[in-house]
């Protein structure tokens, strides 16, 4: 039964630089890079040698602990580099991309004659199943333990973020078929969470439950629609996936190819012409970046969303999981006196001095100045106004930090994921990092009770 999420604590940050809807083809990257770090807790096995021939779709490594979790290059071409850093360990997989593309042919499957396992062992042998994390833990799913249900969120709320109803058009029949795929791995229902049903990719898809969610941030994170649907208790697993995987995951059923094109949104108040870009998983930044053009060389470029992405430099790569590059400009200029001055042109949950609450639809150029320094938990209420979950959150954070599991258990830690407390950091007085806090936190407990 579909339900109608309505979410009152939040807080949307709206920037200047916001994606117009067109999209054009990014130019060309020659080298496209894949990060062992964008999948949380996998420790690399090479598959692919330095001067390997891959087709995309090949593997380049696998789990060390599970060798049927495979991951593929996303292109074809030649393994130029496997970058190392300390003690060995692999950073990235360069793959010097063909300019004609070739694909490794896992062949056409008719998704409804298949049964679950059958679904599950092709998602694993193309490469697809790292596009499949699991709650709690906020990790790459472990392909023996059934999951009660299966979650969606086709509704984004971050600041910037790519618009889901706009992207996916077009893409329904890989949408049909990865979801109808899904729906066999789970004895429950999968869940998809979108924001206008009217304009949703989704609204006459069928084997899916379609939720309506409306509110600010974080409306859109997948934890705050399982916890109003159907919340995680101890011993249960869901499995979450964004919706432009499942196109991947779609065509590959459909056309027997690992096609890892993406629709890329280019945004941020340093970007002279916001918009979409149509390219592959681990494509250089810079292909994008200095198409549109940049305001100022000062610059912060950030693969994801500005509360959750990775700095990755303008000669970096897009990561793995991301669907935005933002561009904003790099705060490393201090105001004097800054913190004694009326406020007008930043955010804040806070009236003192600051007085953006008198201006709710404007739009603000904010750069990555954190305005303050580290330091102790001041309690002040701030993040309970932005955290829309039953859960305390200074509570967790601090159950966290001195590694006390019984409380982390009690307090709803297997409800939530880092990207989860990226409000909480943000209106932090104390400048903690909350994301990583809770990051060491899941490890933890994966570690010692998972």
């Amino acid at each position: 039964m579909s339900k109608d999420i309505r979410i009152r604590k939040g807080l949307d940050i709206k920037l200047v630089g916001e994606a117009e809807k067109i999209t054009v083809d990014a130019t060309r990257s020659n080298i496209n890079a894949i990060r062992p770090d964008d999948f949380h807790g996998i420790v690399p096995k090479v598959m692919a040698k330095l001067g390997t021939e891959v087709k995309a779709g090949e593997p380049l490594f696998h789990s060390k602990a599970n060798a049927k979790l495979l991951f593929p290059s996303p292109v074809s071409g030649e393994v130029v580099e496997i970058v190392r850093g300390a003690k060995r360990k692999i950073l990235a997989f360069k793959i010097l991309a063909d300019k004609e593309q070739q694909y490794k042919d896992f062949g056409v499957k008719n998704v409804g004659t298949m049964s679950g396992e059958e679904v599950k062992d092709h998602l694993l042998a193309s490469g697809c199943w790292p596009f499949i994390k699991q709650r709690p833990y906020d990790v790459i799913a472990d392909p023996s333990i059934e999951p009660k249900a299966i979650y969606v969120s086709a509704y984004a709320t971050a600041p910037l973020a790519a618009s889901y109803d706009y992207i996916l058009q077009g893409k329904e029949l890989a949408l049909q078929a990865a979801v109808t795929a899904l729906s066999k791995m789970t004895p429950g229902s999968v869940h998809v969470s979108a924001g206008d049903l009217n304009s949703s990719p989704f609204a006459k898809l069928t084997d899916i439950q379609l939720h309506s969610v409306s509110g600010p941030h974080p409306a859109g994170n997948v934890s705050v629609q399982i916890a109003n649907i159907d919340p995680i208790n101890k011993g249960e697993t869901v499995w979450v996936v964004t919706p432009q995987d499942l196109v991947i995951m779609g065509e590959l059923l459909l056309t027997g190819k690992f096609n890892s094109e993406r629709t890329i949104a280019l945004v941020g108040s340093s970007v002279k012409t916001p918009k979409y870009y149509k390219t592959r998983i681990g494509a250089e930044v810079s292909t994008l970046v200095y198409d549109s053009g940049v305001k100022d060389e000062n610059i912060r470029v950030i693969s994801g969303d500005v509360l959750t992405g990775d700095n990755v430099k303008p000669d970096g790569h897009i990561g793995f999981y991301h669907n935005t590059v933002t561009v904003i400009p790099e705060g490393n200029d201090y105001e004097f006196f800054g913190w004694n001055k009326p406020i007008f042109n930043k955010i804040s949950t806070s009236r003192a001095l600051t007085f953006s609450w008198l201006f709710p639809n404007k739009k603000y150029e904010l750069d990555t100045n954190t305005n303050g320094e580290h330091r102790a938990f001041v309690v002040t209420g701030n993040y309970e106004e932005v955290f829309p979950f039953d859960i305390y959150p200074l509570q967790l954070l601090k159950a966290c930090v001195v590694n006390d599991l019984d409380a982390m258990e009690q307090l709803g830690m297997y409800e939530i994921a880092p990207e989860d407390f990226a409000l909480t950091e943000f209106v932090c007085v104390s400048k903690q990092p909350h994301q990583q806090i809770v990051r060491e936190g899941l490890d933890l407990m994966l570690k010692e009770i998972g």
